[in-house]
């Protein structure tokens, strides 16, 4: 005999919001923490990437740079190191591949800069199919991340 359990609120002493992949947050010690402490004083982002290279921000910035310049290649390449760097440090904060990445949480921007970054430059360069994983997968990790980061959102 089965029942019908229909859609609970709560399983046990779980609220059914906890359930699903919980939010990732970065480290408060993440290298991101100190590129924006460098690049807020006036550091070059070439010279931030040098010293912290495990700093998706750092890695993001130099994207924005080149994509501004037109050099949609090196954009591409410096958004895709940022892209990697903040992959292993969710992977490192207990992310699995899949749950919210908040934006709210200033230590992810970073990554989900670089993530912003490679899709805007896969586009440039004719990579299709690759920009609209990247723009799903900055849409699955913040819905407002976008908006935030084109200014779309203020």
């Amino acid at each position: 005999m089965s029942q019908n359990l229909g859609n609970p609120s709560h399983i046990g002493n779980l609220d059914a919001s906890q359930l699903g992949p919980q939010p990732t947050y970065l480290p408060d010690d993440h290298p991101d923490v100190e590129a924006l402490s460098r690049l807020d004083a006036g550091t070059e982002p070439i010279d931030v990437a040098a010293a912290l290279p495990a700093s998706s921000l750092a890695w993001a910035e130099l994207a924005d740079e080149a994509f501004e310049e037109g050099r949609l290649v090196d954009s591409y390449a410096y958004a895709r190191v940022g892209y990697h760097r903040g992959l292993d440090a969710l992977r490192g904060a207990g992310w699995r591949g899949t749950g919210p990445i908040p934006w709210s949480h200033e230590v992810n921007r970073g990554f989900l800069r670089a993530l912003y970054a490679l899709g805007r430059a896969a586009a440039g360069i004719g990579e299709a199919e690759e920009a609209a994983r990247v723009e799903k997968f900055l849409r699955d990790s913040d819905p407002t991340a976008m908006d935030q980061i084109t200014g779309a959102g203020n």
